[in-house]
């Protein structure tokens, strides 16, 4: 699936595959590049994301 408009456009795939008899493993992938002001606030939201979540300022280091 992909979009054109909004601040963020983007494709989206949807993978499925079998877990076993009874379960399915359903992934999401989104890619897209922000534009307008999105593009000028990401790198500022990116930098708040660490503080307003402390586990995620943990991965952030560590993926650095």
């Amino acid at each position: 699936m992909r979009t054109a408009q909004g601040p963020f456009p983007m494709q989206t795939t949807y993978t499925w595959q079998p877990e076993d008899a009874e379960r399915t493993r359903m992934t999401l992938r989104n890619q897209g590049e922000p534009g307008g002001f999105a593009a000028v606030a990401g790198p500022v939201m990116a930098a708040a994301m660490p503080r307003a979540n402390p586990l995620g300022a943990v991965a952030w280091v560590v993926a650095r």
